[in-house]
């Protein structure tokens, strides 16, 4: 590796073929060989980026190193790890219309029509962000709503969770929609009461009806979108994301800019679908490529909708909705010759699964698969939002890791109460439970459905409470897990869900030099501390690529 002084900021740099580096004087934290935490107070780092030693406080320092940074005692804490994102989502997000901080209908009506005032030149207006839970709404926005911000463009704006959509007049109009059109498979029209007229909102896989209008971005607003995402990552400390629902066009983007040598974070993909999965990883062994920043890991295969557009798929009916039990996306015994498609070929399967019907259909089919599939598969549940009591054990007894967002907890908590009754709010959000039984745990955010900081996910997963301190005591709080696990679920394990471990997510000898200096300590601040921990500087392959300023 050759480091330069333009890479560090550092004098002398320049002049080294190879460089090792000491970072000495700090506070350090990781999750140990052993599962453990361990406590150190330095890492020398080889040339290649990876970790040479972990150094204690009485451990004698090498002799000569090409640099050597005092870290003043700041707290090093292992790069964060996001087992659940979207990463060109998140990038588009910081680029089109964001209504996620919208407070009410006609909050959001006033923000759309300031943001079509203001981009005269766009053919059409998108965006995300909206909830008309957040709003106190009780229903869904209409098309004759939206029309009221613009009427004159077509307006198309996905739900905060990504499982629904909200289009004015126009844009129903180009899509060719009418009340003659019927609900696909997996997907429903929301209609006008009492008649078949679209209201407006298109859920699931009735939002495909939009794909072809809509202008998909160019190469290079796809290029702009990966450096967006990236900047926002960085900032919150992540190194290192698995992208679910990779498309070919993502791939390419991540491609590109790898190629000119500015993909920083770490990606580990799960294609959209089997085909771009078997186009882009191909058969055989798939190898980790740009110095372990890109990897195809497998396929994203969506079992359900979500709770807050009541597409989360129930085994009894929701308890505001009565004899609706939400959507099944795929029928199951295609599902089980999908799963089996990608197992055959190698890849590992993550499955998205937000109710208890489409969890106890993930958990039966990796049930029935698992003689048939013997070796290391991983299979993941992603999101296991609300999982039939009885059906938590199997998370451990098939060796299934559920791929969690403690955000999600938080934000959905007052929904899930009135989608659902107590006795099912039991198995909701279970961490501990999947923990206590022999399952594994990876964190993420699910962003850009919430935010990318994983702080404030550590706070969740420990108190079982939100930004508000709310509610006192935490909600079921026996299903909060400790710091160490927190720590290990946006680190070591998210590492290990992603077939990464002993490349990265811990700071050990071997592993690659990636770390974050924070002003504290995660496994001494409280909750509320927590949430508010700033990010000061992020390493990686012992590089700084964020916050460093050369003194």
């Amino acid at each position: 590796m050759i480091r330069t002084a333009l890479a560090l900021g550092l004098a002398g740099f320049a002049t080294a073929a190879h460089a090792d580096v000491l970072i000495d004087n700090v506070s350090g934290i990781t999750i140990g060989e052993d599962g453990e935490i361990d406590r150190f107070t330095g890492l020398w780092i080889d040339d290649d980026g990876r970790i040479k030693q972990v150094l204690d406080k009485g451990d004698r320092r090498p002799a000569k190193t090409d640099f050597r940074y005092d870290g003043e005692g700041r707290t090093v804490i292992p790069g964060m790890i996001d087992a659940h994102a979207h990463v060109m989502g998140l990038g588009i997000a910081e680029l089109t219309l964001d209504l996620s901080n919208t407070r009410s209908l006609d909050d959001a009506l006033a923000e759309i029509a300031r943001f079509a005032r203001e981009n005269p030149s766009r053919p059409w207006i998108l965006g995300r962000g909206w909830n008309q839970e957040q709003w106190g709404l009780g229903r869904f926005p209409t098309a004759a709503e939206l029309d009221r911000a613009v009427a004159d463009r077509p307006v198309y704006l996905e739900r905060v969770d990504g499982h629904a959509g909200w289009a004015n007049s126009e844009a129903i109009k180009r899509a060719g929609v009418t009340a003659a059109t019927k609900d696909p498979e997996g997907g429903r029209i929301e209609r006008i009461a009492g008649s078949k007229t679209p209201s407006g909102v298109f859920v699931d896989l009735a939002s495909e009806l939009f794909i072809p209008v809509i202008p998909a971005p160019r190469p290079a607003e796809r290029d702009l979108a990966l450096m967006e995402a990236q900047e926002k990552l960085l900032s919150n400390g992540i190194t290192a994301v698995a992208d679910m629902g990779t498309t070919m066009a993502d791939w390419l983007t991540f491609r590109r800019v790898a190629d000119r040598g500015n993909l920083k974070v770490r990606i580990m993909s799960y294609a959209s679908d089997p085909e771009t999965m078997e186009m882009i990883g191909g058969a055989g062994e798939r190898p980790w490529l740009y110095g372990d920043r890109l990897r195809m890991n497998g396929l994203k295969i969506y079992l359900d909708g979500a709770l807050g557009s009541r597409g989360a798929w129930l085994k009894r009916p929701y308890a505001d909705d009565p004899g609706n039990t939400g959507l099944p996306l795929i029928e199951p015994t295609r599902f089980r010759n999908v799963l089996s498609r990608a197992a055959l070929g190698g890849y590992q399967v993550a499955i998205h699964a937000i109710g208890d019907a489409a969890n106890g259909e993930a958990l039966a089919a990796m049930a029935e698969l698992k003689e048939s599939f013997p070796g290391d598969t991983r299979w993941r549940i992603e999101h296991a939002q609300i999982v039939d009591p009885a059906d938590l054990p199997a998370f451990g007894a098939n060796g299934i890791i559920a791929s969690m967002q403690p955000v999600h907890q938080t934000s959905d908590r007052l929904m899930a109460e009135s989608r659902l009754d107590p006795a099912r709010l039991e198995g909701a959000y279970a961490w501990r439970t999947v923990l206590d039984t022999g399952g594994k745990l990876a964190f993420g955010s699910d962003a850009p459905v919430e935010s990318p900081n994983p702080f404030a996910g550590l706070a969740a997963a420990i108190s079982r409470t939100g930004a508000d301190g709310q509610p006192e005591g935490g909600w079921y709080p026996q299903q909060a897990v400790s710091r160490k696990e927190a720590l290990a679920g946006f680190t070591s394990d998210a590492a290990y869900a992603g077939f990464a471990e002993g490349r990265f997510g811990k700071l050990v000898a071997g592993e690659r030099a990636d770390f974050v200096i924070v002003d504290r300590d995660p496994l001494a601040a409280n909750p509320q501390d927590l949430r508010q921990t700033r990010v000061i500087q992020v390493w990686m392959d012992g590089e700084p690529v964020w916050g460093y300023t050369a003194k």
